[in-house]
């Protein structure tokens, strides 16, 4: 391989040969921001070229290196940050026009823990107004597309992280999660990530003016969207480094104890009335199939009601949207997003004032639930949507569109209200008749056991194969 292919490796192979020294910082960067020119431009992914500093930060490791400093576990993997998130000097727009001159005094702490391990980030992803829809579309960048093609929306809100690691620009690419923001893009590009449970991955904007509501504080996460499973065992490990500006941070190794006997996994096909797609039934069946032969015991059997838990949990999160953020919004939104938050409200009845409250109550009531069966099964594997991913801007189709798009997404946003870690892998690439397109499944895991749900996700992909090459090839032969 040569340097200028070096953005085709995933960052567990990359780092192999950064850290030994037979690939300089330098070259890798490089070859990703070569790949960032030549693709982007189609794409939209990266709102922000951050290529000559990324170049001067790749030297400076190069030559840290050559004066004895020990390379980081990421030494030298160019990455991606979203631009809801503070990057010392960049504007953290959100997506939002008004924002667009917000310049963040500080490093957030997860830009803080990738390059303390030697990341270098080499540009900024886009994300839909206020980060709170699962497409990606903006009055301020524009929208960003999926590589698979214009069929397929890119996910939100991490659509421009989604797309652009899978198209090759960049080995990781941080985004983050309320109700489904990592998993919606890797579901709708092929790519692989987990969720991380509450706690796990520090979080905070030096920019910010005021603490963020208390189901934001809690449903909200920093992750990472991947091209393999094992980018995430290499990259998580820094990702949760502790970070004393996030006062409510578990510090804990990533990698649990191992299990005594065999992994139980519950598996469930229940849609609650949603039609399941039979390409989705096969994902779940090669799924179940490759965690078997791996050696997992697998038992089809349904969790406490995830549709009764989602459904209320979103419900609370649009009241506490509604009495935080709806000023907001209505200010500094484009018509689109007030559109569409309109009809959230129709989805999802905010539940306010009083009841509020109760429901803030009742979550653990849930988690407790859940924590019960998590007894009996590590994890639990589940459809990620009931149907293959929608069309680019089907959640501006009124109430037939929002519904499509998150009413059927329960498995997502129950997570977020649990608390719970759930990985997200595809398992199948069905040939639908607008082309071909990923199907991904969701691994939910006990808590602070994400490092079992990405230990599945590894036996799943090693049956199906990774989705990149394969995108790739399709992407070289159509130009």
């Amino acid at each position: 391989m040569t340097n200028s292919e070096l953005w085709r490796l995933n960052a567990t192979d990359l780092t192999a040969l950064t850290r030994s020294g037979d690939v300089s910082a330098e070259d890798s960067v490089r070859s990703a921001i070569e790949r960032m020119h030549q693709a982007n431009p189609d794409l939209n992914a990266v709102v922000e070229d951050l290529s000559a500093e990324a170049l001067e930060r790749a030297r400076s490791l190069d030559h840290a290196r050559s004066k004895g400093i020990a390379p980081g576990p990421l030494h030298g993997v160019p990455v991606t940050i979203k631009v809801n998130v503070d990057q010392k000097g960049h504007a953290t727009t959100n997506g939002v026009v008004a924002l667009k001159n917000l310049i963040a005094p500080d490093d957030a702490p997860v830009v803080t823990n990738l390059q303390n391990a030697g990341a270098v980030v080499i540009g900024r992803t886009n994300t839909p107004e206020f980060s709170f829809r699962a497409d990606t579309d903006n009055q301020l960048y524009g929208r960003t597309h999926n590589p698979w093609g214009r069929h397929i929306s890119p996910g939100g809100s991490s659509g421009g992280a989604g797309a652009a690691v899978m198209a090759g620009i960049g080995a990781l690419a941080h985004g983050n999660d309320i109700g489904g923001s990592l998993r919606f893009p890797a579901a709708a590009n092929g790519a692989v990530t987990v969720k991380p449970g509450l706690g796990r991955v520090p979080a905070w904007n030096p920019s910010q003016t005021a603490e963020r509501g208390l189901l934001a504080q809690s449903m909200s996460v920093q992750g990472l969207i991947t091209r393999s499973a094992a980018d995430l065992h290499l990259a998580m490990p820094s990702l949760i480094e502790t970070d004393p500006r996030d006062p409510f941070h578990v510090p804990m190794q990533w990698r649990g104890s191992d299990p005594e006997g065999t992994i139980k996994v519950a598996l469930t096909k229940n849609t609650f009335g949603y039609a399941l797609h039979p390409e989705v039934e096969k994902a779940l069946d090669i799924a179940r199939d490759a965690l078997t032969d791996a050696g997992y015991d697998i038992k089809e059997v349904d969790p406490p009601d995830v549709f009764e838990c989602g459904r209320a949990g979103y419900r609370a999160l649009m009241g506490e949207v509604m009495t935080l953020l709806q000023g907001d919004i209505t200010a500094a939104g484009s018509q689109t997003i007030k559109d569409i938050f309109g009809v959230y409200f129709q989805e999802f009845p905010p539940i306010v004032e009083t009841e509020l409250v109760r429901m803030l109550a009742k979550r653990t009531y849930y988690a407790r639930e859940w924590s019960l069966f998590l007894q009996d099964y590590h994890l639990v594997l589940s459809p990620f949507l009931p149907q293959p991913f929608f069309k680019p801007n089907r959640d501006t189709e009124g109430a037939e569109g929002v519904h499509e798009v998150l009413g059927c997404a329960v498995y997502s946003y129950a997570m977020n209200f649990l608390g719970l870690p759930a990985a997200c892998v595809p398992a199948r690439l069905a040939d639908l008749p607008n082309g071909p397109q990923p199907i991904n499944v969701q691994i939910a895991a006990r808590r602070w056991r994400e490092d079992l749900a990405v230990d599945a996700a590894a036996a799943i992909e090693a049956r199906v194969g990774p989705m990149a090459p394969i995108l790739w090839d399709k992407l070289e032969t159509s130009v």
